[in-house]
């Protein structure tokens, strides 16, 4: 894990806290529901950023929501009232998760390994901490698969790296398979550069058994 790029990044999302909740408000509450009626039981938000997903908690679910960004949180914890689930806000990152292999039936996360240094190892921990028989659920744009748009992207993604500290042109269906999660369904939703990415651990995956 590059520790320098990690917390370059971090610091790009301290510095974005104040205005994100304005940023935010590109993601459809259409496509947040669609995510969270996927949830159940021990719930894990990675990159809960302001807490936009907290008026679509599910009630039967408990949520440990997590962001690597203290000043992110510190806007979360403002929002916490409008969350219809308990919920537990820790500083972690996803690259690192200091919970035991299995510890959640279900891992959220919306729009955030574009913005993951390495969205592998990444993706790799997530799939650590859900249970085995638990579920994976992902909101995210990707790379567009059209050669102009994509190339693109391509073009533009170091500036709005530096910007924003995301990524534009990830390739993140198929990050997804490399960390070891086998994917159940992809849905396309703002034509085939968001999508909806749900799946489960691998049962052969050795990752579960760290």
């Amino acid at each position: 894990m590059d520790k320098d790029l990690t917390e370059t990044i971090k610091k790009r999302y301290n510095r974005t806290a104040f205005f994100y909740d304005w940023m935010d408000r590109v993601i459809s509450p259409h496509w947040r529901k669609l995510v969270w009626q996927e949830a159940y039981g021990r719930v894990l938000e990675v990159g809960v950023g302001t807490g936009a997903n907290f008026p679509f908690y599910p009630p039967y679910c408990q949520v440990t929501a997590i962001d690597f960004s203290p000043k992110m949180l510190e806007r979360a914890q403002q929002k916490l009232y409008l969350a219809r689930a308990p919920v537990t806000l820790l500083e972690m990152d996803v690259q690192q998760l200091k919970f035991p292999s299995g510890s959640f039936d279900t891992v959220v996360a919306t729009f955030v390994f574009c913005s993951v240094p390495d969205p592998v190892r990444g993706l790799q921990e997530v799939c650590r901490v859900c249970h085995p028989e638990g579920k994976i659920v992902l909101l995210e744009h990707v790379r567009s698969e059209n050669r102009l748009l994509g190339s693109l992207m391509d073009l533009l993604n170091p500036l709005i790296v530096y910007l924003f500290g995301s990524n534009i042109n990830r390739r993140t269906v198929e990050n997804v398979k490399k960390a070891g999660i086998k994917i159940e369904r992809v849905e396309n939703l703002a034509g085939e550069i968001v999508k909806l990415i749900v799946g489960r651990p691998k049962r052969d995956n050795p990752r579960l058994a760290d």
